[in-house]
């Protein structure tokens, strides 16, 4: 497995993008995606939902088990991404790419999140 190297990751197995114009893309890690299986639903923040980092925001559900959704970052929901809402298959086939899950406009970042390299180590992949 492959972690993007520009990405920055979340112990809790997310991943976001670098803040753009402030607001930055968030979705879950190939390795998360492949521990649960084949993702059938999504449970994701609405558009104006103020998300904390390292609390729940939303929830995946696979066939193998339900799954929390962490805010890898604190702000506000700028957009949901409604292709994953309609197929959340999308989680599991293109975790970097089509299966993002939202964006939001980011009022902190924790200290804490990771390079590729360190979620590599972390993750043991």
């Amino acid at each position: 497995m492959s972690n993007p190297q520009q990405l920055r990751y979340s112990k809790e197995h997310e991943w976001v993008s670098a803040a753009e114009d402030g607001v930055a893309t968030v979705g879950i890690t190939e390795y998360a995606a492949n521990a649960l299986g084949d993702v059938v639903y999504a449970q994701l923040p609405e558009v104006g939902d103020t998300v904390s980092a390292g609390e729940t925001c939303g929830e995946l559900e696979s066939t193998k088990s339900v799954s929390d959704l962490y805010a890898p970052v604190s702000g506000e929901i700028t957009e949901v991404n409604e292709d994953v809402v309609n197929d959340p298959s999308l989680v599991n086939s293109a975790p970097f790419e089509g299966g993002w899950l939202f964006k939001v406009r980011v009022s902190e970042e924790p200290a804490d999140l990771l390079s590729a390299d360190e979620y590599a180590d972390f993750s043991g992949n």
